[in-house]
């Protein structure tokens, strides 16, 4: 050995840089799959939101028991698992593409004075992969909700979006209009049959469901 590299000024440098490098932490992984998408909706999700999700099974009580005792428009009977709260199947995650979609109101807010369900016919939907994740979209019909889809297991993810109406552009934020916020679950309930709830939404009704199925 040299009597350079027994320098003890270079020994002190190699020892720092040695300390500089275990101290310095790893990257961090890239996201799952490496789509990019969105983890954490629980960070994003505004306070009334949160309350909405937390109180979603009592919106499914209420909704039902109205529903079931108050007169409405359309046939509730054919529903079949669309209006079964424990109907989520796994995997839950749809497929991009177009989809065929409608919208059951289930209870009323007006209480005995409104209809206690309203079943409307098929409109356009969509489902598409962005660099966030997933993204549902209603392209028809005087109501559009739209929003993004954050996996939270395998039955369910949770939808945050809002809503356009009439003749307004499409639906693409959250969070900056509290009275167009929505926040959903998507379930899968069949084969090929998906439906997003929709607890205690702003107007009408306790709780909404969206049909889909691929077009």
């Amino acid at each position: 050995m040299s009597r350079l590299s027994r320098s003890p000024a270079l020994i002190l440098l190699a020892s720092l840089v040695l300390a500089a490098c275990a101290s310095t932490p790893p990257p961090p992984p890239p996201p799952p799959g490496g789509t990019g998408a969105l983890r954490d909706w629980r960070g994003i999700v505004t306070a009334s939101d949160r309350d909405r999700y937390s109180r979603r099974d009592a919106a499914w009580s209420l909704a039902l028991e109205q529903a079931r005792r108050q007169a409405g428009s359309g046939d509730l009977g054919g529903l079949g698992d669309l209006i079964e709260p424990r109907a989520a199947r796994s995997p839950v995650a749809p497929p991009p593409g177009d989809y065929r979609c409608r919208t059951v109101k289930l209870g009323s807010q007006g209480g005995e004075d409104g209809l206690g369900y309203v079943v409307y016919g098929w409109f356009a939907c969509r489902i598409e992969r962005t660099p966030n994740g997933l993204k549902f979209s209603k392209l028809t019909g005087s109501q559009r909700p739209g929003g993004l889809l954050f996996p939270e297991n395998d039955r369910q993810m949770v939808m945050l979006g809002s809503m356009a109406l009439a003749a307004e552009p499409p639906a693409n934020s959250y969070g900056q209009r509290p009275d167009r916020d929505l926040i959903a679950v998507l379930e899968r309930i069949g084969e090929r049959r998906w439906r997003l709830v929709i607890p205690w939404p702003q107007a009408e009704s306790n709780l909404d469901l969206i049909e889909l199925v691929p077009a």
